[in-house]
């Protein structure tokens, strides 16, 4: 996207597992898989009337998902930006973060990650979610509120990793 002359790019946050993941994924769909739907097509095309060839059209549509599924893999690789944790300082995508919520006692532990490796439920926020934002840039001591849905909560940044 292009405004006023200036590339536009969104960044994808990576961690070095991830971004391999993604390119053994790509580098898989853009050999073998490529290959068996080729040889599908070719073996459908022997067939004979494509019109009304149902293992033509088929392996068509999976042509074109797996087309469609590279092209998104390579815009997300070529826009990737690899994480990693070095601690300390403040907060950002790649920290691990022991918080408090209020004033109680509980702590939780959270990692910022970028939004295609979120998992909420193993304390993977995304950098670009509510929580993920409001801790980005803060430090260790600092109070950080955040709007939820419920309302207004308060966490204590306790540790940084």
């Amino acid at each position: 996207m292009e405004r006023c002359g200036i590339s536009i790019m969104n960044k994808h946050y990576l961690t070095k597992d991830r971004r391999e993941e993604f390119t053994r994924e790509l580098e898989e769909l853009k050999t073998k898989k490529r290959i068996e739907i080729a040889e599908r097509l070719q073996r459908a095309k022997e067939y004979g009337d494509l019109s009304e060839n149902s293992e033509y059209s088929e392996a068509r549509e999976e042509q074109a998902s797996v087309e469609s599924r590279i092209f998104e893999l390579e815009d997300l690789l070529r826009k990737a930006i690899t994480i990693s944790k070095d601690g300390g300082g403040a907060a950002k995508v790649g920290s691990t973060l022991t918080v408090k919520k209020g004033s109680g006692e509980k702590t939780f532990t959270y990692t910022i990650v970028g939004s295609y490796e979120a998992k909420p439920e193993e304390g993977k926020i995304s950098d670009e979610s509510p929580l993920g934002k409001a801790f980005l840039n803060h430090e260790a001591g600092e109070r950080v509120t955040v709007a939820t849905p419920s309302g207004k909560s308060v966490y204590e940044i306790v540790k940084i990793e």
